[in-house]
């Protein structure tokens, strides 16, 4: 019988290493990759049962390639492993799409029953933060903060990269539109958002989450 493939998806090396590691008896690992955007392309090509991936990536960060993972209708189960303890995170993983949301610390002795977990069509969440997420879901939808709501999956494709101190040329080939079309979102989410400068849009994308400092 042929082990369920896994797809990993780290921007730290050693990580990586260590989860191969961890993660090879049982699983069968098709791929590593370093950041969103080739997991992406590698989800694509490689339809693994489940991918395990980081919230803090560079290129597109862990949530949007859930998000996008589910637009392409892949059927891979998600699993977050993340540095987060905190349960913004952790609803916003869920809300993605994700099946599990394990905290790197925990790996070793949680990470493998995320994976089983998932690949039976169930939910794991750390123990650490799952009574406070469960009290999190209890409350009414409208009362749990989700801070990138007014922003387009485009725009906040663009505020990720500028926030990385990418240019416009270069966010315009990495998403194969024009620089023009990058400054208009850029603009637009400033005149959204309230914000009069790109430093304080680059505040705004580490206060929520979209880039790590």
């Amino acid at each position: 019988m042929s082990k369920p493939t896994v797809l990993l998806a780290d921007d730290h090396r050693i990580m990586l290493e260590g989860l191969r590691t961890l993660l090879e008896p049982e699983f069968d690992l098709v791929g590593t990759v370093s950041d969103g955007r080739a997991l992406l392309k590698a989800a694509r090509e490689l339809d693994p049962d489940v991918v395990v991936l980081d919230i803090s990536m560079p290129s597109l960060n862990g949530m949007e390639a859930a998000r996008k993972l589910r637009e392409f209708g892949l059927r891979a189960r998600i699993v977050f492993l993340t540095m987060h303890p905190d349960t913004a995170y952790a609803t916003r993983a869920l809300d993605a799409g994700a099946s599990g949301y394990v905290l790197k610390h925990s790996a070793p002795s949680e990470l493998v029953t995320a994976i089983r977990e998932a690949l039976r069509g169930r939910t794991y969440v750390t123990p650490l933060i799952a009574g406070e997420l469960a009290h999190a879901y209890g409350e009414s939808a409208h009362h749990r903060e989700d801070a990138d709501t007014n922003l387009t999956s485009r725009q906040r494709e663009v505020l990720q990269l500028l926030a990385e101190g990418r240019s416009a040329k270069d966010i315009a080939e990495t998403l194969c539109i024009s620089p023009r079309t990058v400054e208009f979102h850029k603009y637009r989410m400033m005149e959204e958002l309230n914000i009069k400068t790109t430093a304080e849009l680059v505040r705004y994308a580490v206060k929520h989450g979209i880039v790590t400092e």
